[in-house]
Parts: structure tokens; C-alpha cells; sequence
């Protein structure tokens, strides 16, 4: 490490640390690539085509499960419910164009990237920001953990392996994009476009081919279930039985919305102008996944897809249940072995871009999550870690936060997305409800100081889209909560209120060590010199260490200084008073006798004891520490000082020092890394080439 200076003005200085790279940034750079100077950072911002796929991502590949699930609901009811799907589907498409109507307003109010958590926060509160980001941050989790398991799914019907290991699958998946995601925004987006627009014009080809084949040539497409016969869990459910169950279905359908917020979330990662360009791949995204939606849920009705919440026990064939054996396959691949045939060409490739795309589709979680944990960290309400980018410009810290959670969700469930979808929606629909609530007291306030006629009538037309939206989003949430809470939608209920707990007691814990280290104006007297330093030098043996640190002391001029040993081994003690005054230094040697062979403790009382004699006095502690370049060297070395030290800095009035000392193999290390000096350590990059900068000046002030 070199560390240069300049002096300037007002006695500041500036300091210029140029790092030396670790080992470890040897495989760091392998596996997330060079780290980026952060003047960088504008030319990650993301061009529509490529924030289509990062931001939608999920919307777009939740019509490969969403239709499927309102096919299982109504299965209860038998086949006879089947013919309610379009109306469902239906209800799903207005509440899309409802809700992506809503969030463009809230992209041209907001554009700072708060999205749902800034409106909140600012119309409705800090309780009320902080339960949206709660809702937000579960549904993130649960969006990586319901896409990733829903796409292990998909691939299995093609590859039995991973239908076997799904959890063992899923996890792998979820490490594979976690890495690409620390690679940086851009880059992770121009790897997942390609097969997000894969997988779009393959369902829109199925689509219109199914439609081709169906109305023009009038062929019979089956799909593979279609011989099935559904056993009814329920026979001939009417009235309330009958429409709470289409409630139910309608909510599993609105899964199809999931991750429609992420996009008002991020317009600080689009180019400019950011508002427009992220208004209009809102509508881009709400266009093409309505589309997408109907499509699959017109050709399994058309295919007579069969679907069953217990396939093995519902689905009978000849009137015989197909039993556990049975895989019973997802709703696109079935639509797509009738329009194309099962094995061709195009059902291979549909499958395929649907397992990728699945995965992909938490890329959405990946960029939402880590953004709206800066901005919650550097609101106080999450540890300040997560508010800082890493080496290449995305916010490392939370991504890594959110695949761990993710892959224990996955774990505790058995990468089972029928069971994790029942958790699903809840923190969304929470987060849309309130956030409408929040643009309503947008335009309202707005309205009350704005005089231009044409700017009112666009605050009123908006207002009026944000209020039904609010109404309508706030039912769902209703129907949501009542259909699905025993279903599981209380693990995510549970979820929200431990976030919110746990961000509410790291703001206090902030709050109250702001206020503690406050800086007193009024008072400059309150923080007054010490009376008199009394500093102590820790000597376990007489050797160079020791030496060091006794020089090191003397060089400070405190007022008192002593040596302190402690005596656990009495042939060895006695060893150490014959050497020190043999070689007849000038420092008082103290021995403190420790009956039980303690270290750490005699030494923490002698000092406390020192503080209680004069409060006024400072106490410096001076530690000699080895200095080592192997990391297995570090479990022989120094442990007794971590604890000295650990201890020792509860103690008011306590300085402690460390006084290194250099053995061979830290120099070792040293010459290691300077062979590897074309490796940039995240300090250095910052600052250009390494020939660059030798050359430049250390800093200017």
C-alpha cells in the first residue's frame, strides 16, 4: 500500500491509497469480471430494448404458470368450471391495463427510483412507506424463488434428472444468477434479452399458428390431457361455494401482475429521457403479457388441457387414476405439444426458452430488490452495507441478501411452485393498493396550489386513473387475502411483519448512535482534555515485538507508562523479570498473578481499576500483534490480542493500540502480489492504469 498527500487549504489533506490486490481477487475477477472506476456508472444505464427484459421479465414469463393456475383452482369444481376461465382471464386483462395505467402516472411523479416506497412514504407516511417496502421485499423473494421453481418444472418434463433434484436444481439456478447479476446491471441484461424476446415470439407464434390451424384449417388439436377426466373435490358447488371459488381462481391468476412495479422501481437505470422511456415499457410490457395470457388460456380451452391440484388421485384416465408415477405437465407445454406436436422443432425450442426465461424472469427480483435495499439503507431502515455498489457498479450486498433467502424459501418448500405461489401476490397487491392511495394525496395536493387549466385537467385525468386503480387493486387485495389466507398467504403476511419489525428496530438503533455521537455546538467545553495519559504496554515475552511497542509508547511521551504481564506460567515470568532486568530497561515492569490462568480478564480489571482511581485520566493499552500472509497462520497467532482488544473497547477512557509486527511470510505475500499488480483491486481501478498512476500527482485539495 502507498499512501500519498497533498496539503491545502484550511489544513485539510487529501490522501490518495493505492491497494495492493488480494489472492482472493483472482477468482473475484474470474467470476464477476473487472471492477468498474465509478464515473463508469452512466454507461450501465439500460436502453428500452434491453429494460424490457430486466425490469419485465416476470410480468412477461408469468403466463407460463399463471393460466395453469387458474385451471387447478377450477379443476375442483370438475370440468364443468373450466368454461369460466375466459371470464377470469378477462378480469386479469382489465386489472393489468388498470394497474399498468397507473404505475406510467407514478413513473412521470417519481422518477427517483423510489417507486411504490417513495410514494408511500412521501403521501402517506413513514408506517405506510415501510409496510410497502416490506410487502415489496417479500415478493421479491418469493418472485426468485416462484420463478426458479416454476422453470425447474418446465425443464423437467424434458429432462427427468432435474424433475428428481429439484431443490438441488433450483439452488444451482439461483447461484447461476446471482453470479451474473454481480457482473452488473447491463451486462446481465444483454445476456437475458435474447431469450426473454425468444420466448415471446415463440408463444406469439403458438398463438397465431393454434389460431391458423383452429379457425382457417379447422384441425382438431388435442393436447395430451385431453383424454383425462377430472375427479370434482367438490361436486356441483353453487352460489357462495361456487363464486368464492372463482375468487380464488381469480386471485392465483393475477400472478400474471407480479413484478409490474419493478419498473417504476428502476427508472434510475434507464437512459434518458428515464420518465418516457420507462412509461413506455410499461405499456410495452402490460400489452404483450395481457396478449400472451389470453392466448394460452383461449388454446387450453380450445386443446382441452387438464389440470388437477392431486393429478395422481383427480386425473383418471378410463376412469382409473393415472397415479404417482404421473408428471403432470405445465399448461404452455401441453398447449404447445397440441399446436406444434409434441417433440418437434418449435415445442422444443418453446420449451426450452420457457425454462430459461422462468429463470431469467428473476432478474426482475434481482434488480428490484437491491435497489429498493439502498435506498431503504440509506433511509437508516437496513444496514448501511447494502447502500454501497460494488465492484462493478450493482449493489452486490443485496443481491447476495436476497438469493440467500431465496434459496432457503426454495429449501423449506421443496422447489414446490404450487405451494410457493399461494404466498405469492400477497405483498404486491399491498404495495399497488397503497401506493395508488399515495398518488390520489399526490394529485390532491397538487391540485390545491396548481392554477394552469390544461396541467389541472392532466393532474384530474391522472387522479381519476390512480383512484380506480386504488379501488380496484384494494378489492383484489381483499379477495386476495380472503381466498388464499389459509392456503399459505399467512407465511407471507408473517414475512412482512418480521421485515417491519426488523427495519423499525434498525432505524432506532441508527437513530439513538446519531444521537449519541452528535457533535454538541452549544457546548464546546463538554469534550475536554484528560487530565493526565497512562499508558500500558502488554508483554507476554521480551522479544522484538515487545521491544517495538515499548519504543513505539516512549515515542508518545504519556505521562505514565508501564509494562503489563501477567503470570500464568511462573518459571516463565521469572524468566521474563531476569531479562528485563538484565537488560536494565527504563519501564516499570507490573506482574499480575492470575490463580486460574486467565489472561484476558486480570488485565481488564487492572485497567478498570485504573479509571476508577482517576476518572480523569485516559488509559492507552498497547498490544503487540504478528502480522502474517497466510490465512492458516492467523488460527496460531494472535487470538489472546482479539480478545484483549474485543474487551477492551467496552471499557470509557480506554485507547487501545496495535502495534504490528511483520514476520516473513507477510513479506511473502507482499511479493506475491506485486508479481500480480495487472490485477486492479477495486481501490486502484478508481484511479486508472498502474502505469498511469505513477505518474500522476498523489491529489490535489
Amino acid at each position: 500500500m502507498r499512501i500519498g498527500g497533498a496539503g491545502g487549504r484550511g489544513g485539510f489533506r487529501t490522501l490518495t491509497i493505492l491497494c495492493v490486490p488480494k489472492l482472493t481477487d483472482v477468482p473475484k475477477r474470474i467470476l464477476i469480471g473487472r471492477a468498474l472506476r465509478s464515473d463508469k456508472l452512466g454507461e450501465t444505464l439500460l436502453p428500452k430494448r434491453i429494460a424490457l427484459p430486466v425490469f419485465a421479465s416476470d410480468p412477461l414469463s408469468s403466463v407460463a404458470y399463471a393460466p395453469g393456475e387458474v385451471l387447478l383452482v377450477l379443476s375442483i369444481a370438475g370440468l364443468s368450471a373450466y368454461h369460466f376461465s375466459p371470464w377470469i382471464a378477462l378480469a386479469v386483462v382489465v386489472l393489468m391495463f388498470t394497474v399498468v395505467a397507473s404505475y406510467r402516472q407514478n413513473v412521470h411523479a417519481y422518477p427517483s427510483g423510489g417507486g411504490d416506497y417513495e410514494v408511500a412514504t412521501t403521501n402517506l407516511g413513514p408506517k405506510a412507506g415501510l409496510t410497502v417496502a416490506s410487502a415489496l421485499l417479500v415478493d421479491y423473494v418469493l418472485t426468485v424463488a416462484v420463478s426458479i421453481s416454476s422453470g425447474i418444472e418446465n425443464l423437467g418434463s424434458a429432462v427427468p434428472f432435474v424433475v428428481e433434484h429439484k431443490v438441488l436444481c433450483a439452488v444451482a439456478v439461483i447461484v447461476l444468477l446471482t453470479l451474473m447479476n454481480l457482473r452488473g446491471v447491463k451486462e446481465s441484461g444483454s445476456l437475458f434479452a435474447i431469450p426473454t424476446y425468444v420466448f415471446v415470439a415463440g408463444v406469439f407464434i403458438m398463438i397465431a399458428w393454434g389460431a391458423y390451424r383452429g379457425i382457417v384449417l379447422g384441425d382438431t388439436m388435442l393436447a395430451p390431457t385431453a383424454e383425462f377426466e377430472i375427479k370434482p373435490e367438490h361436486q356441483g358447488l353453487a352460489g357462495f361455494a361456487l363464486v368464492f371459488l372463482l375468487l380464488r381462481a381469480f386471485s392465483s391468476g393475477c400472478a400474471a401482475l407480479t413484478g409490474v412495479e419493478a419498473i417504476s422501481n428502476g427508472v434510475p437505470a434507464f437512459r434518458k429521457p428515464k420518465s418516457r422511456n420507462a412509461a413506455t415499457t410499461l405499456a410495452l410490457m402490460g400489452g404483450l403479457a395481457v396478449t400472451m395470457f389470453c392466448g394460452i388460456i383461449f388454446l387450453a380451452m380450445a386443446t382441452d388441457v387438464r389440470m388437477a391440484e392431486k393429478p395422481a388421485e383427480d386425473l383418471l384416465l378410463n376412469g382409473v387414476p393415472v397415479g404417482p408415477s404421473y408428471v403432470q405437465d405445465p399448461v404452455i407445454s401441453q398447449v404447445a405439444a397440441a399446436v406444434f406436436g409434441d417433440g418437434t422443432f418449435f415445442f422444443v425450442v418453446l420449451a426450452a426458452a420457457t425454462a430459461l426465461v422462468l429463470f431469467l424472469a428473476a432478474n426482475t427480483a434481482y434488480n428490484g430488490f437491491p435497489l429498493l435495499g439502498s435506498i431503504l439503507a440509506q433511509d437508516r431502515y437496513l444496514p448501511r452495507q447494502l447502500h454501497t455498489r460494488g465492484d462493478r457498479l450493482a449493489f452486490s450486498n443485496g443481491i447476495v441478501l436476497l438469493a440467500g433467502a431465496a434459496a432457503l424459501l426454495v429449501w423449506l418448500y421443496g422447489a414446490d411452485s404450487t405451494k410457493l405461489i399461494q404466498l405469492y401476490i400477497v405483498g404486491v397487491f399491498v404495495s399497488f393498493t397503497l401506493s395508488q392511495i399515495g398518488m390520489v394525496r399526490h394529485w390532491n395536493r397538487h391540485l390545491r396550489s396548481e392554477k394552469d387549466q390544461a396541467k389541472r385537467r392532466h393532474m384530474i385525468r391522472s387522479r381519476a386513473i390512480n383512484t380506480f386503480g386504488a379501488f380496484f387493486t384494494g378489492l383484489v387485495l381483499v379477495v386476495v387475502l380472503a381466498t388464499k389466507f389459509t392456503h399459505g398467504a399467512w407465511v407471507a403476511l408473517l414475512g412482512m411483519v418480521i421485515f417491519y419489525g426488523t427495519m423499525t428496530a434498525i432505524r432506532r438503533h441508527y437513530d439513538r448512535v446519531a444521537e449519541e455521537i452528535a457533535a454538541a455546538e452549544e457546548r464546546p467545553d463538554e469534550y475536554v482534555r484528560p487530565s493526565r495519559v497512562r499508558s500500558v504496554v502488554l508483554v507476554s515475552k521480551l522479544h522484538k515485538p515487545t521491544l517495538r511497542a515499548l519504543a513505539y509508547a516512549k515515542l508518545l511521551h504519556a505521562h505514565e507508562l508501564e509494562a503489563l504481564s501477567v503470570n500464568v506460567d511462573p518459571a516463565e515470568t521469572k524468566a521474563l523479570k531476569e531479562e528485563w532486568e538484565r537488560r536494565g530497561i527504563n519501564v516499570p515492569l507490573k506482574i499480575l498473578d492470575s490463580p486460574y490462568r486467565e489472561i484476558t480478564r486480570p488485565v481488564i480489571e487492572y485497567v478498570k481499576s485504573i479509571r476508577r482511581e482517576s476518572p480523569r485520566d485516559a488509559v492507552s493499552v498497547y498490544i503487540p500483534e504478528y502480522v502474517v500472509g497466510h490465512w492458516y497462520e492467523h488460527l496460531l497467532h494472535n487470538q489472546s490480542a482479539l480478545r484483549l482488544k474485543g474487551r477492551l473497547l467496552f471499557t470509557p477512557g480506554v485507547m487501545v493500540t496495535s502495534v504490528p509486527y511483520q514476520l516473513q511470510s507477510s513479506e511473502a505475500a507482499k511479493k506475491r502480489a506485486r508479481k500480480r499488480q495487472d490485477w486492479n483491486a477495486p481501490g486502484s481501478v478508481r484511479r486508472g492504469p498502474v502505469e498511469k498512476r505513477a505518474k500522476e500527482p498523489t491529489a490535489k485539495s
